[in-house]
């Protein structure tokens, strides 16, 4: 969808602009919340990067894609920020959505500079991701950013408990929890055809392919699978060296690597598995603290989910008893894992039942009103 004529005056709209680092293409919570902010009669923009592959979208709002000259380092998160003041600042807008740290800085300066409304949705612990864990400098930086604008944020919203107490321990801010519940699936279109799957049972990966996913370990499993295949959707870090890792240790026929899909798309692939994996490593409290969107997006399609011992995956997994758990990330354990989960049909039928009973309440139309109280008061 195009931007809208800057001449239309819109006298009863808030004016919402929502910005992120990526190519909003597979970002299903800001399309959520878009969509969420367009039925409090608000005009929504999405603001992004755009990509050599990015892929033409059409939504019900308006995006803003935005080709940079650098791709990752420093130098792209000062570039995206540069850009993105500069487009807000001369942007007619009511109020500031930024989405994670690494959009902050442009928002914060733009919201004091004209006096406007600004919101934080914190994504992740982002000062404790695994890509900041060697890289002291870096991590300095993004930890100076945040003690500096945090304690000032009067709106925020958060993935997770956890998360919502760390911040409140270290800032004395106060996040409401907006979890990354998708929406309802419709029943009628799981299991339809998707080319490219497996024939066989499979297990799947979506989301980012980056450090510190288990993803190595898990492509390592298959060495000792057989009659099971596994597919990985998504891209990111890693995705190159995943791929020559599947090629030196011969497992094209067992790991398939579909890459970055429209998530869209994944609602035509998740039904269709038989197990869903998100075996993050406790490389931080990030990870440890995050409930990604890819377990509730299992849970709705209702395949069981083997994950880490994580704080807030594992409290999800066990309180609904849908999945299993591994305590370490040895690739034969996890295969044994994997093995033991698909044979065990008895065990299979509860999680089922369990599953069905789990995506009726773990679904956006029910998480909704978390984020409408957000915004109704600044309405």
């Amino acid at each position: 969808m195009e931007e809208p004529d800057e001449n239309v005056t819109f006298e009863f709209m808030k004016r919402i602009i929502l910005s992120v680092t990526n190519d909003l293409a597979t970002d299903q919570r800001v399309h959520r919340h878009a969509t969420s902010l367009m039925k409090l009669g608000a005009h929504v923009t999405l603001v992004g990067r755009l990509l050599p592959d990015s892929q033409p979208l059409q939504r019900d709002y308006a995006i803003h894609r935005m080709k940079l000259l650098f791709k990752r380092s420093s130098l792209f998160y000062a570039e995206y920020n540069i850009r993105l003041f500069f487009y807000l600042l001369f942007k007619k807008v009511d109020i500031l959505v930024s989405n994670d740290l690494d959009t902050l800085l442009a928002n914060y300066l733009v919201s004091v500079i004209r006096r406007k409304t600004l919101v934080y949705d914190s994504h992740e612990y982002f000062t404790e991701v695994p890509e900041l864990i060697n890289r002291k400098i870096a991590k300095f930086v993004w930890i100076t950013l945040e003690c500096w604008i945090l304690p000032k944020i009067k709106h925020a919203y958060t993935v997770s408990q956890s998360i919502a107490n760390a911040y409140f321990e270290k800032y004395h801010i106060r996040m409401i929890v907006v979890r990354n519940l998708p929406i309802r699936l419709n029943p009628g279109n799981q299991r339809k055809p998707y080319p490219g799957l497996p024939t066989s049972k499979f297990v799947l990966y979506q989301g980012a392919v980056n450090k510190g996913r288990g993803l190595e370990a898990l492509v390592d499993s298959f060495e000792y699978i057989n009659e099971v295949k596994c597919v990985i959707v998504g891209g990111g870090d890693i995705q190159k060296t995943l791929a020559e890792r599947i090629t030196n240790k011969n497992l094209q026929d067992k790991v398939i690597l579909l890459g970055n899909l429209p998530f869209f798309e994944l609602e035509r692939i998740t039904p269709h598995a038989d197990l869903g994996i998100s075996i993050e490593e406790n490389t931080g409290l990030s990870y440890s603290y995050a409930l990604p969107n890819k377990l509730f997006d299992y849970i709705q399609a209702e395949i069981p989910v083997l994950c880490s011992n994580l704080v807030e995956v594992t409290s999800v997994v066990k309180a609904w008893n849908v999945g299993a758990i591994i305590e370490n990330h040895n690739p034969q354990d996890i295969a044994e894992k994997i093995n033991e989960i698909l044979k065990n049909d008895q065990q299979l039928q509860i999680w089922k039942r369990n599953l069905a009973k789990a995506a009726q309440e773990l679904c956006w139309e029910k998480e909704e009103g978390n984020l409408i109280e957000v915004y109704r008061k600044l309405f």
